[in-house]
């Protein structure tokens, strides 16, 4: 099958860049498949996997706009933003979106829509979704068992719906180490170390070394992707009940709490999770090629019946 993945971002990521780490990974898993992907993308993006084509940032508004840029073999146009659906006649393949982000209330739809996780879509009126996935080969698997004396850790954006706040105060109250990552510059003394924002082989190493990840989301994520980096790892995590963490994370590789008294509690113990049980978390339902797998079923769902089935959820998901 020949793949068109549309971004409008400079690839691979600068920083973290989560929705442009997903499109590179999902042109990985689609490669290593044996299909051949196209990128539509901005100037001076490189991914040795696909054939890039420039295009200029104006073009992603329209797909009728991106017509000129799309191979004329092409079976699919996947895009990773939103794009008008093309004039009929316009020869175009079918178009088929994924979305990165809540939407607004009364934003218009998107066709052919694909969430990325059952609470994603839901709060969104689908069923149709398929979770995110990540390379496993660009992380540290630290495969011996955490100790109690090891560094918490929170990466991500330093605002308050992450719920990083949580992690900080736990780490005041009980005096545990805790090492901050994220794109701002607070104040932290004592316990809590901050150390700024981190990407490639110095996040990969914090990420192995850490006791736990905090994930105390205060808002609905739509996926949630630092949770599986973690568990790709052999990390477990502490999250909260909302959006998509509970499709997740399963007792066997962290814990789920309401408040942050909870939270407190549950740390006490999180080192006591098996690191190859997170691993083999991740590598079963959260990598780039299982991913690939499902968009591929997707793809020749909408191309033979011009719908797309149900997204498939972790087994741990009450129905």
């Amino acid at each position: 099958m020949h793949v068109v993945l549309a971004s409008h971002q400079q690839l691979p990521a600068k920083g973290y860049g989560g929705p442009q780490r997903v499109v590179v990974a999902l042109t990985r898993g689609l490669a290593a498949l044996g299909h051949r992907v196209t990128l539509l993308a901005l100037a001076g993006s490189r991914v040795p996997e696909a054939k890039v084509v420039e295009v200029p940032a104006r073009k992603f508004d329209d797909a009728a706009h991106l017509a000129p840029y799309v191979p004329g073999d092409a079976d699919i146009l996947h895009a990773h933003v939103p794009v008008k659906p093309g004039p009929p006649g316009s020869n175009l393949p079918p178009l088929l979106h994924s979305i990165h982000r809540n939407l607004k209330p009364g934003a218009p739809a998107h066709v052919n829509a694909v969430f990325l996780s059952r609470d994603h879509a839901r709060r969104h009126g689908s069923e149709v979704f398929i979770y995110n996935g990540l390379d496993p080969a660009e992380y540290i698997f630290r495969r011996f068992p955490k100790r109690v004396q090891q560094f918490d850790l929170f990466l991500g954006n330093l605002h308050s719906a992450k719920g990083y706040h949580w992690a900080v105060e736990a780490a005041k109250h009980t005096g545990h180490r805790l090492v901050v990552a994220g794109g701002w510059r607070p104040s932290f003394t004592g316990a809590v170390k901050y150390v700024g924002e981190v990407d490639g082989g110095k996040k990969a190493a914090l990420l192995a070394r850490a006791r736990c990840v905090w994930n105390p989301a205060q808002w609905d994520e739509p996926f949630g992707l630092v949770t599986i980096e973690a568990f790709l790892s052999g990390t477990p995590v502490l999250g909260t009940r909302r959006g998509a963490l509970p499709e997740l994370i399963t007792p066997d590789v962290g814990a789920l709490c309401d408040t942050m008294e909870e939270m407190v509690t549950a740390a006490q113990t999180i080192h006591t999770r098996s690191p190859e049980a997170c691993r083999a978390h991740a590598q079963r339902f959260f990598t780039h090629i299982v991913m690939a797998e499902e968009y591929l079923r997707m793809y020749r769902h909408l191309i033979e019946t011009g719908g797309l089935p149900s997204g498939r959820s972790t087994p741990s998901v009450p129905p």
